[in-house]
């Protein structure tokens, strides 16, 4: 059983968790005047909780990027700085934070941009939702389009991927939620995470609307969207980039960012 949190702990995550819809409900604001160029996102109730998933098919794997650097070795940090890095006529359809990341916003896990390894895969258990064994990779342009792999599996495999982020722990591990997850937990934040579809042919973005628990989250995955692998993103600096549904989400910086580029006409 997890130990009730303390009256300090709870007044913390009450008061970080107001600071995030802040910048939810300003981003949300400010987004009224961009661009409608989200496409492939929309909004999605389950089991009373609502959501909103961002659906990527097989050929616009091409067009799906991760960010972490810009030309000079900086963090981009945000969403508007990865638009400012995008070449002359591209946008973003939808971008969301992709993986948890140190205090000077090197990933915590693997990263790979365009067959590149920037950071190494991350094997050990630990404390944090990090290293909730067992955790996972996100990995793009492989032997199939998408696929969400146990990270201890990955490491055995040593796939081909043109992305990858590592993240944890897992949602869902071959149709099953992650063994720790609890029925009655009272861990609440907005989440966000990506699940792949059997057939590797699709992937699936979502993140939570409201503060919901990491069981609520893993049935999105598994019974909403029908997905029998799922990966955890985050859930303290959850955000989200989607001009089309009006969100332009705020606030501290992201290290990984990972979101699909709208090509010019």
């Amino acid at each position: 059983m997890s130990k009730p949190p303390t009256t300090k702990r709870m007044m913390i995550a009450t008061m970080l968790e107001l600071q995030r819809q802040l910048g939810v409900a300003i981003g949300m604001v400010f987004a009224m005047g961009l661009p409608a160029a989200s496409e492939g996102c929309s909004r999605m109730d389950h089991d009373g909780q609502g959501y909103i998933v961002c659906q990527v098919e097989a050929a616009q794997e091409p067009d799906l990027q991760l960010w972490q650097y810009d030309q000079d070795g900086a963090p981009l940090n945000s969403f508007n700085n990865v638009r400012k890095s995008l070449p002359a006529g591209q946008d973003l359809s939808f971008a969301m934070n992709a993986g948890m990341f140190h205090p000077d916003y090197r990933p915590v896990g693997l990263l790979v941009i365009d067959g590149q390894e920037l950071a190494p895969l991350n094997p050990h258990a630990g404390e944090g939702n990090f290293g909730m064994l067992p955790n996972g990779v996100f990995c793009t342009g492989g032997a199939r389009a998408f696929q969400v792999i146990e990270s201890r599996a990955y490491a055995k495999t040593a796939p081909d991927c043109r992305l990858a982020t590592q993240s944890g722990p897992m949602l869902v591990i071959d149709g099953a939620l992650h063994p720790r997850f609890l029925v009655d937990s009272d861990s609440r934040y907005i989440r966000n995470g990506v699940g792949v579809s059997p057939d590797g042919q699709t992937a699936w973005f979502a993140i939570s609307n409201r503060p919901v628990t990491f069981h609520e989250f893993g049935r999105l995955f598994r019974d909403g969207l029908g997905v029998r692998d799922a990966l955890y993103f985050d859930g303290s600096i959850s955000r989200l980039y989607a001009p089309g549904l009006n969100r332009a989400d705020f606030g501290r910086s992201m290290g990984p960012m990972i979101g699909l580029v709208a090509q010019p006409g």
